[in-house]
């Protein structure tokens, strides 16, 4: 009976560690090679299905017939490299430091505000890449800023994931058409170009490129329509901003 509950208790353990990886942006190969890892540091072996919404899990003692199969629900996603990395270092040494994965759960992530600024930045920057002035710069940052702002507090709200990325698109695309429709700098064009970069899903597509070249279709393919999804909503935004001010 003890053997049993320690079985349980390792799996909800791994689950529970491919979840937080899941959620947090990891690729389908790292989630395998990190359980891996730790079921081998457990004395035991695993066996899982990992799809976009939901792990089932089954866990093997390496010395005995006992084995057990859980299913765990994948919460929404929240990408967070320092838990990825977290999680791949305890990975590595899951004996010898004695981690705890309250520990890893609790990763700070960068503060809001620090967010904001830098990814604003990015976008600025961005912009002078494509020839943008100073004024265009800044036009791009303040789009970006108050985008993202947007993105952020309707995430808070638990808005639908697709109409926040059309909103934060939308309002983004508004406030650097004013700059074209104002004639604000050399090039205004650029601001509005470079505003709605930080909602490009680079994470989405990355991940399901490498999981089409390890085989794992299909997360390859729910991760390479949700980047798809979120593409045409960026699109949207971008359109009817275009739209109300009759742009070319």
């Amino acid at each position: 009976m003890d053997s049993s509950k320690e079985l349980i208790k390792t799996v909800d353990l791994l689950l529970e560690i491919s979840s937080l990886l899941m959620v947090s942006g990891a690729n389908t190969n790292r989630v395998n090679l990190s359980i891996d890892r730790f079921a081998s540091a457990l004395h035991c072996n695993t066996s899982c299905f990992i799809s976009h919404k939901s792990i089932i899990m089954t866990v093997y003692e390496d010395n005995s017939t006992l084995s057990c199969t859980r299913v765990k629900n994948i919460p929404p996603y929240a990408i967070n490299f320092s838990v990825i990395s977290a999680v791949s270092k305890a990975s590595w040494n899951a004996v010898e430091d004695h981690w705890t994965l309250e520990i890893i759960k609790n990763q700070k992530r960068y503060p809001k505000l620090v967010v904001l600024i830098a990814v604003s930045l990015a976008g600025a920057g961005f912009c002078n890449i494509f020839n943008g002035d100073y004024i265009n710069m800044g036009v791009a940052f303040a789009s970006t800023f108050i985008g993202l702002l947007i993105f952020q507090l309707t995430h808070r709200e638990g808005y639908n994931v697709y109409l926040r990325i059309f909103s934060a698109s939308l309002i983004a695309s508004v406030l650097a058409s004013l700059g074209i429709v104002f004639k604000l700098g050399a090039n205004p064009e650029t601001a509005l170009a470079t505003s709605i970069l930080f909602l490009v899903p680079g994470v989405a597509l990355i991940n399901s490129f490498t999981d089409f070249l390890d085989n794992n279709i299909i997360n390859g393919l729910v991760r390479y329509t949700t980047g798809l999804m979120t593409v045409l909503a960026i699109a949207l935004g971008l359109f009817i901003a275009m739209l109300i001010f009759q742009l070319h």
